[in-house]
Order: structure tokens, then C-alpha cells, then sequence
């Protein structure tokens, strides 16, 4: 069984960063990890993808603003967010799968229970 424990959300003005964390255990070998997010009346996109070699895919509104990264162990992932907008408000759910790296959502099985990022004006 797998399980992801994501934290480092918050409230933030626009211009300001935050930094997501998210921690998987179980058996997470040779996985690929992802950052979603859904926003109020919206529905859940892929934000950023990074596969086992560190390969990593941004959604577009993202690129050049957010950052994805490995921790030292294989099974945590950052979501460095800088110059936020009040468009970027939302729940921010990490996920985890071995079928397919990238930023669908459909190929993601496990989730997390989501952060919460508030970006105000």
C-alpha cells in the first residue's frame, strides 16, 4: 500500500513563495511523482511531473515560476513555488504511479490529501 503525506502549504501575497514537500511510503520503487492542484469551481490539473532520472514537465502556466525536485530519498518531492499569483490558488495534491511519468492525471493511482495554497493580492 502506498501513502503520501504532502505539507508546506499556506497563504501567501501575490509575489511571494512557498514550498511544498511530499513524502510517499510503501513500496515506492522506481516510481514517477507528480504535483496537481485543483482550484475552486476548477478541475484537477497537472502542475509538474518528474520521473526516476530526474526528468522533469511543467504544466505552462507554471514553467519558469514553479520548481519540482527530489529529496536525498527516492521517495520525496518538492514543489518550489515562486512569484505566485492569485490564479495559483488551490488545493495541491502530490501523487505517485510507476505506469506512466508526466502530468495526466490519469496516470497517477495514489494521492495525497492535498495543501492548501492561498495567494491573495
Amino acid at each position: 500500500q502506498v501513502r503520501l503525506v504532502e505539507s508546506g502549504g499556506g497563504s501567501v501575497q501575490a509575489g511571494g513563495s512557498l514550498t511544498l514537500s511530499c513524502i510517499a511510503s510503501g513500496s515506492t520503487a522506481n516510481y514517477c511523482m507528480g504535483w496537481f492542484r485543483q482550484g475552486p469551481e476548477k478541475g484537477r490539473e497537472g502542475v509538474a511531473g518528474i520521473d526516476r532520472d530526474g526528468n522533469t514537465v511543467y504544466a505552462d502556466s507554471v514553467k519558469g515560476r514553479f520548481t519540482i525536485s527530489q529529496g536525498n530519498a527516492e521517495n520525496t518531492v518538492f514543489l518550489q513555488m515562486n512569484s505566485l499569483e492569485p490564479e495559483d490558488t488551490a488545493t495541491y495534491y502530490c501523487a505517485i504511479d510507476n505506469r506512466k511519468c508526466g502530468i495526466e492525471k490519469a496516470s497517477f493511482r495514489y494521492w495525497g490529501q492535498g495543501a492548501q495554497v492561498t495567494v491573495s493580492s
